[in-house]
């Protein structure tokens, strides 16, 4: 019967410390072979806390892995260059994101929003900025959002069709 181990890894970073190497090694399979399979996988998301779902046949020692999508906080401190989130939303803002920002965190989060339509994923990309300190296009991301349900960017989501 397959195992399933789901972790959050560093991208490209992976090793056979915790949390993989305790999870792996009673299941018999090579650790490092594992770690180098996860680490090929998500080197496009260095910088960033990848999830990683592993299959494991603790059988036949075969492995499957699938690589989710890296938090929207992860998406947007990357996007921004910034180290962290606020510890104090309300008084210390980290950031700026622009829309055509939001729209490219939301594109690469898209499977995993709920909106049905871009200008949706896009208002729940905004309001993970609120609980970051994150302003939006200099200001509060609740503002935006509702201007963004008033048609005021239409012209910038009429573009990325």
């Amino acid at each position: 019967m397959a195992q399933v181990i789901e972790v959050l890894v560093d991208g490209g970073k992976a090793s056979a410390g915790p949390p993989l190497g305790p999870a792996l090694g009673p299941l018999g399979v090579n650790v490092m072979k594992v770690v180098q399979a996860i680490n090929e996988k998500t080197r496009d998301f260095s910088g960033m806390k990848v999830p990683i779902k592993l299959t494991v046949d603790p059988k036949t020692k075969d492995f499957e892995i699938t690589v989710g999508t890296p938090p929207t906080s992860a998406l947007l401190i990357s996007e921004l260059g910034i180290a962290k989130g606020s510890g104090d939303m309300k008084n210390v803002k980290v950031g700026n994101l622009t829309i055509p920002q939001a729209i490219k965190v939301a594109r690469m989060k898209q499977d995993a929003l709920l909106g049905a339509t871009l200008k949706k994923k896009v208002k729940e990309v905004l309001g993970t900025c609120v609980s970051m300190g994150i302003t939006v296009e200099g200001q509060d991301p609740r503002v935006v959002q509702k201007a963004i349900e008033a048609g005021e960017y239409d012209a910038i989501f009429n573009k990325e069709k």
